[in-house]
C-alpha cells in the first residue's frame, strides 16, 4: 500500500514534503518528546521508539530508531535481542519492566491495569520517567500509523548510509526532527 504520489521507496520526508500543512506542529512535538531534557536520556527514548515500532511492525520507524539508538550509545544488536525475547535480552531488569509496560500500551486501554503501572513504579522508575516513556510509546503508535498508512517503504536498515544519524556520527545529538522535515 502506498500513496500513488510517493516514489516506490518513499522515505518519511516524501510524505512531509507532499503534505506540509501540519508538519511543523508534528515535528515540534516529536522534537519535544524525543530530544528535550528529561528523566529518560535520548538513547532510552530511541530504544523505546524502536521497540514500540517493532511491536507495530513498522519497518521504517523500527529501522530508523534502531540507527538513532545506536548513534546515542545503545549497543549494536541489543534492540534486535529485545524484540526477539525481552526476558532473555542483556538489559537491566528495571528497563525490561519499563519496556514491558510500554508494550502493554499496544493493547486497548480497557486492558490496562494498575498492577502494570505499579510494577514499573516498584522497579524504581519515577512517574516523570514513566510519563516520558508513555509519550514516546504513544507518539510512535501514531507515527507508525502515519508511516504505514501513507506507504512509506524505505527500510533504513538496508541503507544505513542514507540515514541522518549515520551521517552525523558523534554529532548525533545535534539532530533535529524539525530541520529534517524542512
Amino acid at each position: 500500500m502506498r500513496f500513488p504520489s510517493l516514489p516506490d521507496t518513499a522515505p518519511l520526508s516524501a510524505v512531509f514534503a507532499a503534505f506540509p500543512a501540519t508538519i511543523p506542529a508534528l515535528t515540534g512535538y516529536i522534537e519535544a518528546v524525543m530530544r528535550a531534557p528529561g528523566t529518560l536520556d535520548i538513547a532510552e527514548r530511541e530504544l523505546i521508539a524502536a521497540y514500540v515500532s517493532a511491536g507495530n511492525a513498522c519497518t521504517f520507524c523500527y529501522g530508523s530508531h534502531v540507527i538513532y539508538a545506536e548513534a546515542f550509545g545503545i549497543e549494536k544488536g541489543l534492540i534486535e535481542a529485545l524484540v526477539a525475547d525481552l526476558e532473555s535480552a542483556p538489559l537491566a531488569p528495571r528497563m525490561k519492566t519499563l519496556l514491558g509496560y510500554v508494550a502493554r500500551l499496544q493493547h486497548p486501554p480497557a486492558r490496562y491495569k494498575q498492577t502494570d503501572l505499579d510494577a514499573v513504579l516498584d522497579a524504581g522508575w519515577p512517574e516523570a520517567a514513566v510519563f516520558e516513556a508513555v509519550q514516546v510509546a504513544a507518539l510512535f503508535h501514531m507515527m507508525n500509523r502515519i508511516v504505514e498508512g501513507t506507504g512509506v517503504t524505505f527500510d533504513p536498515l538496508t541503507n544505513r548510509a542514507a540515514h541522518p544519524a549515520s551521517r552525523l556520527g558523534n554529532r548525533a545529538r545535534e539532530h533535529s526532527f524539525v530541520k529534517t522535515a524542512e
